[in-house]
């Protein structure tokens, strides 16, 4: 059976992460509180500000700026908005 973390983006227990994303504090601390589905789903969010932001992360500015949208994105805050970008959810049949 597949290891299960209380994931705090979702608010109930989930499937965890196999191991730490990231090194450190901050790698554990995802690995203990962030589910493999909510990890995967920044993932492609975090794909999405870097190449619309043409984001440099060699820069110690670029790489501060994802830190923070991946947290405001885990604890369900409202992340930057993206130019052009319209969510499945927002799409209505014509």
């Amino acid at each position: 059976m597949a290891n299960t973390v209380f994931c705090k983006k979702y608010q109930k227990e989930m499937e965890a992460l196999d191991r730490a994303p990231l090194p450190g504090a901050k790698g554990k601390e995802i690995l203990t509180s962030v589910s493999k589905q909510a990890w995967q789903e920044w993932q492609l969010l975090q794909t999405m500000m870097i190449n619309e932001k043409q984001l440099n992360l060699m820069q110690p500015a670029s790489r501060q700026y994802v830190l923070e949208q991946m947290d405001k994105f885990f604890n369900n805050e409202e992340t930057d908005k993206l130019a052009g970008y319209v969510s499945p959810d927002d799409i209505t049949e014509l």
